[in-house]
């Protein structure tokens, strides 16, 4: 059984037992329990139900593993040919490490 959960604006397919690194949430302790109740579709073992916009009653129950860990570094560089013009800026996002306890549909 699976769900397609919205977690901070962007769509998740959660599974029992798995890991997800969302983008960071601000209040998330280590150890703290989060529940995210925009359970958008359901497959239980084939039986697809689809929400409209949201699954009523349907919800996922995660742990917070990591409250911060940084993804990799993405190298952002620009360049204007001929005029001796070039930047070169690195980014590390910040994510937040969810392990999904619970699925409820």
């Amino acid at each position: 059984m699976y769900v397609i959960v919205e977690i901070n604006g962007q769509q998740f397919k959660a599974e029992e037992g798995k890991k997800l690194f969302v983008h960071h949430i601000q209040n998330a302790e280590n150890g703290a329990t989060v529940e995210f109740d925009k359970v958008l579709l359901v497959d239980n073992n084939g039986t697809v139900t689809v929400g409209a916009p949201v699954v009523e009653g349907a919800k996922v129950v995660c742990e917070v593993a990591s409250s911060m860990v940084k993804g990799d570094k993405v190298l952002v560089f620009h360049k204007k040919r001929r005029k001796g013009y070039r930047k070169l800026n690195g980014h590390r996002q910040q994510f937040t490490e969810l392990t999904i306890k619970q699925v409820i549909a």
